[in-house]
């Protein structure tokens, strides 16, 4: 029967183990990142969309995001924000037209239009003479 010491030894190494190999795929995976951001600056050089010299601080400044620990703000399971999302309300001079407003779908509204411009053109030309 082993002894409590085998069981906490094994614990430890199984403990340096999981760490080695977490250790191992998070290079592997931050190499792999550095690839696939060197591929796609170098797409944008290519097509003249940034320099060399924005694209080796574009890849730099991934990496560095990337080497960052997660924030708190930038979890899946975020938290709600203390105050209401703030909307703006843009009033415009015309309001839009509806598809039931469409001349196309309204032919009595068209008729109606082109009268009143036709009134106005003639009182137009009064008011000229």
């Amino acid at each position: 029967m082993p002894g409590f010491g085998d069981v906490v030894k094994k614990a430890f190494y199984l403990g340096v183990g999981l760490a080695s190999y977490a250790g191992e795929k998070a290079g592997g995976t931050v190499a792999e990142l550095r690839s696939q951001v060197q591929k796609l600056a170098d797409e944008m050089v290519s097509r003249g969309e940034m320099t060399t010299e924005e694209a080796r601080r574009f890849v730099e400044d991934m990496m560095k995001q990337a080497q960052q620990p997660p924030t708190p703000g930038a979890t899946a399971d975020k938290t709600p924000p203390s105050e209401p999302r703030r909307i703006e309300i843009l009033e415009e001079e015309d309001k839009p037209t509806t598809a039931k407003e469409t001349p196309s779908e309204n032919p009595d509204n068209l008729r109606t239009q082109v009268l009143e411009l036709q009134e106005e053109l003639k009182r137009l030309q009064r008011d000229q003479s």
